[in-house]
């Protein structure tokens, strides 16, 4: 088997009360997590209080070098 540098994603482990910042997009600013279910966060802006709950979007990556490719299950 081969390796490459791979990117790998993993969802964000959220948590309640948590203050964040998103760096770009649409959804770019700060906010406070205040809700959270398998599939879903809810936010809040801290300046105007609105709150918003999307698909979980948040994503860590990392890259990792001579990794196997493709992963093997």
């Amino acid at each position: 088997m081969s390796t490459a540098t791979v990117t790998l994603f993993r969802p964000y482990p959220f948590e309640i009360g948590q203050k964040i910042y998103i760096e770009d997009g649409p959804r770019r600013g700060d906010w406070e997590v205040i809700g959270l279910s398998e599939r879903k966060v809810r936010l809040r802006c801290p300046i105007s209080k609105r709150e918003f709950e999307w698909n979980r979007f948040c994503y860590f990556t990392e890259e990792v070098n001579d990794s196997p490719w493709p992963h093997p299950d």
